[in-house]
């Protein structure tokens, strides 16, 4: 069946919003959240444009000797070899596979770490949850820093101590020192969460920005699905737990090699700067000058924007505040299972910690599964959605679809795992559940993620920023109390009341789809100016 959102909101072609090029639009979707914040200015998205990239031609302002990019210029990233797009791409996906491979990995050393450090269970599961818990503070330090001084930067850096903190945690001589270095290395860790994304906006066009997020999203799920397997079998081997941590700081320190020498900068604002201190070395003319040099704004300015302006957008945006409380919701469930999984396959099951390990790997190959059948069906869509819309940009609905397709099969994914959870059921029930559930995360992960970006565009760093602070403040949260209330429900309806609660959120995608225009229309933040014209000739793009 055809699926058009009803009345879909265009730009006027002529409206004083100019949309920048694709290149410059996309590079400027993350753009920080350390700009001027004009209390009660309705031009919010133009506001955000010209701080990263200066008045247009034409503009108050503007002047012949703003140093910009030319349309065919080898610096401008969009003009980068495909190969070594690609490339950027997968490296930027490894950042992210190894920040959350880290989170999970302590899960199959944790009756060790009992034993040696005299802990109880709980504590055990703070080793998981507070390194999640250093993602809700990285996001708004990172972000905005990375686009003040660059992604390079700020991913050597953080890589550098992060990786320091792995150390530390298999040298800790104590309870306190492995916490409290777990959770610092969550909120280095947290860099490639919200810069790595940014890269990638760097790099890509709307129409192939799609299938570079298709391979980036399954970092967040790659990650915490293959670890539990790792460390599991570690533990089997009679390996020390301390060897779980070195082989974090192994990886850690390899990622750091790899940015080290192959990730140029890719933020054009900063390359900008860059051209311009080369045009006044090369000229001996001190007029050349780059938007991002023109950037005046103190340090308390700075640090409120960083702070507050990510949670002034999610808390005043309704669609915002649905579509994160959704992704919280699923991306805390996806951690739920670290304890659920024990549950259900070491206690129910009886098997040892590698086994239980194995069966997390129906995730990744649903997530896997997710990805291609994205690039295979949704992808094409959207692509021919840009066709027709043209000049108009798409509207942000048409991210929607494949996210209620996948909406249902997250919470049948609950129902499937707790109902043939019992030990006299054979275990590859339960366990390819997680099939259906890794596939449906990664399309609802896919189109909301996206939403948000083509939605908020020019404050998407900010809105982003927000979003994923809540998100992993439930991926922190849910571990806590999922042992418990998978043992004292019992798995079948422990998992029938996330398959309930997960039904209650399944028409959030579809109210969006429908009033998504509605919502945008009266937004300060999204780039829906008052002057709108409602398009009545419906475009069916799915018929073309």
């Amino acid at each position: 069946m055809s699926l058009t959102p009803p009345e879909p909101v265009l730009l006027k072609p002529d409206h004083n919003l100019s949309h920048p090029s694709s290149s410059a639009r996309d590079s400027v979707t993350f753009v920080a959240s350390s700009t001027l914040d004009r209390e009660g200015d309705e031009d919010v998205q133009s506001e955000f444009r010209h701080e990263a990239y200066g008045p247009q031609p034409g503009e108050e302002g503007w002047d012949k000797f703003e140093v910009r990019f030319e349309p065919d210029e080898l610096a401008n990233p969009h003009n980068w070899s495909r190969a070594k797009r690609w490339y950027m791409t997968s490296v930027a996906g490894l950042l992210v596979l190894n920040a959350t491979f880290a989170s999970s990995a302590p899960s199959g050393m944790i009756v060790q770490l009992e034993e040696h450090f005299g802990f109880g269970r709980e504590v055990g599961t703070l080793l998981i949850a507070l390194f999640v818990a250093g993602y809700c503070v990285g996001p708004l330090l990172w972000g905005p820093l990375s686009e003040q001084y660059g992604r390079r930067p700020i991913f050597l850096i953080t890589f550098f101590v992060y990786t320091c903190f792995q150390v530390g945690c298999a040298l800790s001589p104590n309870t306190a020192a492995i916490l409290i270095f777990r959770f610092l290395g969550g909120v280095f860790a947290a860099a490639p969460l919200t810069n790595s994304g940014a890269l990638i906006s760097d790099l890509w066009d709307p129409d192939t920005r799609g299938k570079a997020l298709g391979v980036f999203t399954l970092g967040p799920f790659a990650g915490p699905s293959v670890s539990p397997l790792i460390s599991g079998f570690m533990a089997v081997a009679g390996v020390s737990w301390r060897w779980i941590f070195w082989l974090l700081a192994f990886f850690a320190g390899a990622c750091l090699v790899i940015v080290f020498f192959t990730l140029p900068e890719t933020y054009t604002p900063i390359l900008l700067v860059r051209k311009a201190e080369k045009l006044r070395k090369d000229t001996g003319d001190s007029r050349y000058w780059a938007p991002l040099e023109r950037q005046h704004v103190g340090f308390v300015r700075r640090a409120k924007d960083v702070v507050y302006r990510p949670f002034k957008i999610l808390f005043t945006e309704p669609m915002l505040l649905a579509i994160s409380l959704y992704m919280s919701f699923v991306y805390g469930c996806l951690y739920l299972l670290f304890e659920a999984y024990p549950v259900v396959f070491t206690d129910g099951h009886h098997f040892n910690p590698g086994i239980s390990g194995l069966m997390f790997l129906p995730i990744l190959v649903g997530g896997v599964s997710g990805v291609i059948c994205y690039l295979l069906i949704w992808n094409p869509r959207y692509v021919k959605a840009v066709e027709q819309f043209k000049p108009n940009p798409v509207p942000p609905e048409y991210r929607l679809e494949q996210c209620m397709a996948a909406a249902p099969l997250f919470a049948i994914s609950f129902f499937w795992f707790g109902w043939t959870s019992y030990p006299s059921v054979s275990y590859w029930a339960p366990m390819m559940a997680g099939l259906v559930m890794g596939f449906s995360i990664i399309w609802i992960f896919l189109g909301l993620f996206n939403y948000i970006i083509d939605a908020y565009l020019f404050v998407a760093a900010s809105a982003l920023a927000g979003s994923t602070v809540m998100r992993s403040c439930f991926g922190a949260s849910f571990p806590l109390f999922a042992t418990q209330m998978y043992e004292g429900l019992n798995p079948r309806w422990a998992s029938t009341l996330l398959g309930l609660l997960s039904t209650l959120m399944a028409p959030i995608p579809f109210v969006l789809f429908k009033y998504g225009h509605v919502l945008r229309r009266h937004s300060k933040f999204a780039p829906t100016p008052p002057e709108i014209v409602v398009e009545e000739q419906k475009k069916d793009v799915e018929s073309q």
